[in-house]
């Protein structure tokens, strides 16, 4: 079992960093042999990034749900990300390629993915009662007091709330 902190913390990151979410979604159960390869992929990409720190990916959350295979991840920079995304030596690339041949816009398995750039400074988190968690497992946590009582507080701005401290 993880251990959980029974503090109120936040995690802080050096530098810039990017939030990368991607999943797939099973539109037609009964066509196993559409999505598991898609699945499957997903597992073989995460598999090669976690034997290569130096690609870039520094944490990966799976999320859950009956049709879709989602993950949270962070990495050190974008240039890190499209390296790996576009590299032919790499899992990805040749997975693409084959879900354009075998699935493409047929509708029976759907992927997506968002990135955002998040620039030193401009996140903020807050964690009670928690495992190491999201950002708070990729970064460097620390107690959520004095001016880093309050999400403004944490971003760096003005606040005229009263520190929330325990």
């Amino acid at each position: 079992m993880t251990a959980i902190m029974r503090e109120r913390v936040t995690a802080e990151m050096d530098g810039d960093f990017v939030v990368f979410l991607i999943g797939m979604r099973i539109n037609s159960f009964w066509k196993v042999h559409k999505w598991l390869p898609v699945a499957n992929a997903m597992q073989r990409m995460l598999a090669e990034l976690r034997k290569d720190p130096a690609a870039g990916l520094l944490h990966v959350r799976p999320l859950g749900g009956i049709r879709n295979l989602s993950f949270v991840q962070y990495w050190r920079s974008f240039a890190h990300l499209h390296a790996y995304a576009t590299s032919p030596e790499r899992e990805h690339l040749p997975a693409w390629r084959a879900f354009n041949r075998a699935v493409a816009s047929n509708g029976d398995v759907g992927i997506w993915h968002e990135t955002f750039l998040v620039r030193a400074g401009e996140h903020e988190s807050v964690y009670n009662n928690m495992p190491l968690f999201g950002l708070g497992a990729t970064g460097r946590i620390v107690p959520a007091k004095g001016m880093k009582s309050t999400a403004k507080r944490r971003l760096g701005q003005s606040d005229d709330a009263p520190a929330i401290e325990p």
